[in-house]
């Protein structure tokens, strides 16, 4: 079936890009600040029990592996709420779903700080608040970023999505970098104030920003095209026309997400290159004591080096693929790079300086291809396909939260070296850049290389 045009769409710009490139400038710059640091509130909740971990668990009496397994349990609460809590995004509409999103988890995220208080309030042990806190956590929180990857869906085409979505996931190492920093400060600074530990301080601080962003999206953001008051009826009818254009022969039916072999070649990839990740950012402040750092505000300060790296990499990288038009490459050889960068920081594990350099270069790899990645479930799916099978997707993916964080815990229990655990993530970023390279061509053959007319006059390849 042919896309029908939009009657309101003007006939003299449905061929101008000038037009649509200023139409896509201005959506860009109404939500992708808001979303950013929607996600960098989210990241910051999300990562920061492990730097809570340098002195949590003195105070709590818990073992490695009690944090590990509480750690991992996010993930799970993560993973069973995931497809209905997007499902819910699509029917509700972003705006109400999202907000709720982020107060429910900073309330719950700051709660934690109140582990032992509220075990005894309940009648319980600790570690099982903790497990019960962490699981929760995972419930509130799920459905945010690929409730974020399918509001994406609804404003853009594929072959726009891979530089939107650097930008959005740009907050992703900055978040890193000055939650790394944020972490360590307050962990030394709020050290006793009101007589709480520096590491209760941290969550209920760290828990703030979300509550803001909760309100900012009720009143800033919009659920789609139609409800956006700051668009002419022009650019609605272009914006909505290249969408329908875009979704021609996707995957549109709920069924067709689960039975899309594509879909689950896609949880694969995003299973074994997230359990790299999230051992990294778990255990990565850990790693770095293990080299002889004792300070959590020099820990906090070393965190930062590898993931501001990082994000610089990430740009270049998606400006690249952005420019030849090419997806594969871009994603398989990141992932291969942080396995040797993950491999090599393990084995120089006791110099801090050359410790540092591999995790940079790792951190580099791994965030590299996230841009990459996430341009490809919007190019077999959409409407409520898209809604479920991103979810399936992101689900599924992460639980590498639980194996990343166990990998490395059950490794130091073994064998007594934190290290070794690393060495296992690392191999789970080759196994990933082979599966990239298994994705069939006609997956990735987009819009983005298809010749367009520049204002000019000139032909041109319009870029992903």
């Amino acid at each position: 079936m042919q896309p029908r045009t939009e009657p309101s769409a003007a006939p003299a710009r449905d061929h101008d890009s000038a037009f649509e490139d200023r139409t896509y400038r201005k959506v860009i710059l109404r939500i992708l600040p808001i979303l950013l640091l929607c996600y960098m509130a989210a990241y910051l909740d999300r990562v920061n029990i492990g730097f809570a971990k340098l002195d949590m668990l003195e105070d709590l009496q818990f073992s490695n592996t009690v944090y590990a397994l509480g750690a991992s349990m996010f993930f799970w609460g993560y993973f069973l709420f995931e497809v209905p809590s997007n499902l819910l995004l699509h029917r509700l509409g972003a705006r109400f779903w999202i907000a709720r999103i982020m107060l429910t988890w900073a309330l719950v995220s700051m709660a934690v700080a109140f582990t032992v208080p509220l075990a005894q309030f309940f009648g319980i042990q600790s570690s099982t608040m903790f497990y019960s806190l962490r699981f929760l956590l995972g419930i509130c929180e799920a459905g945010f970023f690929p409730g974020v990857i399918l509001y994406l869906n609804y404003w853009f085409p594929t072959h726009r999505q891979s530089r939107v979505m650097s930008g959005f996931l740009l907050a992703l190492p900055i978040s890193l970098v000055l939650g790394g920093m944020l972490s360590g400060w307050l962990m030394t600074a709020m050290q006793g104030v009101h007589g709480l530990s520096g590491w209760q301080w941290m969550l209920l601080i760290e828990g703030l920003p979300s509550i803001v962003m909760a309100v900012v999206v009720i009143v800033c953001l919009c659920d789609n095209i139609d409800k956006a008051k700051w668009l002419s009826a022009a650019e609605k009818a272009m914006l909505k026309a290249n969408l329908q254009q875009d979704n021609t022969g996707k995957a549109s039916r709920l069924s067709e997400a689960f039975l899309n072999p594509r879909v689950w070649l896609l949880v694969l990839i995003l299973l074994t290159f997230n359990t790299g990740f999230y051992g990294l950012a778990f255990w990565m402040p850990s790693i770095i004591k293990s080299a002889g750092i004792t300070s959590s505000l020099h820990i906090g300060l070393l965190t930062a080096i590898p993931y501001g790296v990082a994000a610089v990499a990430m740009l270049l990288n998606a400006r690249h693929s952005n420019r030849t038009g090419e997806r594969r490459l871009h994603a398989a050889i990141p992932a291969f790079i942080g396995g040797v960068g993950l491999m090599l920081s393990a084995y120089f594990a006791h110099d801090i300086v050359l410790s540092v350099l591999f995790l940079s270069v790792a951190a580099s790899g791994i965030l590299s291809l996230m841009p990459i990645y996430w341009t490809l479930p919007g190019t077999v799916l959409s409407g409520i396909a898209a809604a479920a099978g991103i979810g399936i997707i992101n689900s599924f993916g992460n639980l590498s939260g639980f194996t990343g964080s166990m990998i490395t815990a059950m490794a130091e229990t073994m064998t007594g070296d934190i290290n070794n655990g690393t060495y296992v993530l690392a191999g789970c970023l080759f196994v990933s850049g082979g599966l990239i390279m298994a994705i069939p061509r006609s997956m990735l053959d987009t819009p983005a290389s298809k010749p367009v007319v520049t204002p000019t006059g000139g032909l041109t390849l319009e870029k992903a």
